[in-house]
């Protein structure tokens, strides 16, 4: 798909981390960006900066993303491109000093990170089909998912997080099969260190030992390599059903 003017772009988390750089880098490259966050001071800010649209949406809910979805069609008429970051990493054991896992710990984060992705790809993609074909290949539209190498190598104190995004992994190659005919195509990426608000949060030197591990670049990744991806995928129109590890050859150890 080419990027231009009248592109319109959906951004779930695109307030902060991988989610705002995908934003920025979609905008800066033409389209119109509409961030979907909970959070209302930073993505209004990210937003107006872009002269793009701010929507506050719980993406575990899909009531609320069903009222993203008509705003994005009030404000734009439809929608080109949507892109999910919106998710949490709560860190909690099996069992741990006897206790089992948090049960809703667990379900919270299938909601928002796996059942929170589905609603934004499936209702974005209800939106997309309503498009006329964008080139003679008869596209609709992109969806990129945000995966995890958690969901190959979740390590001690991920198993909600690595079920969670197992299952986006999973349901990428389904779903691009489901809309092949609509011609919408979606992929995901699977990120692997990142500096992200999370890790950007933990001391310099715990920040740099956790980028030795990665064999080469031996550095945590950026989030604009993050949107760089995001942006091919969008623009070259072979990419389809892939999960992509973005993540310098890393193998996560147990711990």
């Amino acid at each position: 798909m080419i990027i231009t003017q009248d592109t319109v772009a959906i951004v779930s988390g695109g307030a902060s981390g991988l989610g705002a750089a995908a934003a920025i880098a979609l905008a800066e490259a033409g389209a119109k960006i509409v961030i979907l966050d909970m959070n209302d001071n930073e993505g209004n800010a990210r937003a107006n900066a872009y002269g793009g649209l701010f929507v506050k949406t719980d993406v575990s809910d899909p009531a609320s993303v069903a009222a993203a979805m008509d705003s994005v069609k009030a404000a734009y008429g439809t929608a080109h491109i949507a892109v999910n970051c919106a998710g949490i990493a709560p860190a909690a054991k099996t069992v741990s000093k006897g206790a089992p896992h948090d049960a809703q710990v667990f379900a919270n984060t299938i909601r928002v990170n796996l059942i929170g992705t589905f609603n934004v790809a499936s209702q974005a993609a209800a939106l997309m089909a309503t498009n006329d074909p964008l080139d003679a290949d008869g596209s609709r539209g992109v969806i990129v998912n945000t995966a995890s190498v958690a969901a190959y190598e979740g390590q001690v104190g991920q198993v909600a997080y690595a079920a969670s995004k197992g299952g986006v992994v999973g349901m990428t190659l389904p779903m691009a099969r489901d809309l092949a005919q609509l011609g919408i195509r979606i992929c995901a990426i699977a990120p692997g260190l990142f500096k992200t608000p999370l890790l950007e949060g933990l001391p310099q030197e715990v920040q740099d030992s956790l980028g030795a591990q990665v064999p080469f670049p031996s550095r945590l990744g950026g989030a604009s390599e993050y949107a760089q991806l995001v942006r091919h995928i969008v623009e070259n129109q072979m990419l389809n059903g892939e999960v992509i590890r973005l993540d310098g050859a890393i193998r996560m150890a147990p711990r």
